[in-house]
């Protein structure tokens, strides 16, 4: 994670690592050596990879018009949903994330876990979703939104589009009727078994990839 934000060009404020690490980082400016005692206690895991750095968060304003694949990410709770649904849209080339103001935390340790520097490579943005659907709607882009109702259909039978907005709602609740109501069009995955849903993450990555 270190490598993707030093080569994403992200600001590292300040650099903590074992001395071994000496060869790998002369290059950098104000590391400071530590004893893996106290490396444990800066790093979250139980088995810390060597290094920690301190990087400048990056605040970036949402667009102001969208062109390009989108995913909006409504009231997911779960750090390790969020991260892990971030990955796969950088895996799958979206121009960009949307995460409403009731999402877990971008900065969660889970959640860096699991996008495994994937904000480094994308723009990810925080925004309210009556504003989300305003800029789509402004933007002139389709809105789909995962959910399971007698107005969605197989998310196979849509065609493919260079520019749209794919919604995945709450991991108990879904999509809030907000959405529901706004949507260009409700899509659902077909379930052959007796499973009564999908984890929202495996969700997003069949949808993210199919239209993709």
């Amino acid at each position: 994670m270190f490598e993707e934000a030093f080569s994403s060009g992200a600001e590292i404020v300040s650099i903590f690592a074992l001395p071994e690490y000496a060869d790998r980082l002369r290059d950098f400016t104000g590391v400071h050596w530590v004893s893996p005692e106290l490396l444990k206690d800066l790093a979250d895991s139980k088995t810390p990879q060597g290094i920690v750095a301190e990087v400048r968060l990056r605040e970036e304003d949402p667009p102001t018009i969208l062109s390009g694949k989108y995913l909006f990410l409504e009231d997911v709770q779960d750090p390790g949903n969020l991260g892990t649904i971030i990955r796969t849209a950088d895996a799958a080339g979206l121009s960009g994330v949307f995460i409403s103001n009731r999402s877990a935390d971008l900065y969660n340790l889970k959640t860096l876990r699991s996008m495994q520097g994937s904000h480094f490579h994308l723009p990810i943005y925080r925004l309210e979703t009556m504003k989300l659907l305003q800029l789509a709607r402004e933007s002139k882009i389709p809105v789909f939104a995962s959910t399971l109702s007698e107005h969605s259909v197989d998310y196979q039978t849509l065609k493919g589009s260079s520019d749209f907005v794919l919604v995945m709602g709450n991991e108990g609740q879904g999509i809030s009727s907000v959405v529901s109501e706004a949507a260009d069009q409700l899509v659902h995955i077909p379930m052959k078994g007796r499973a009564e849903s999908l984890n929202v993450a495996v969700a997003a990555g069949i949808l993210i990839f199919y239209l993709s």
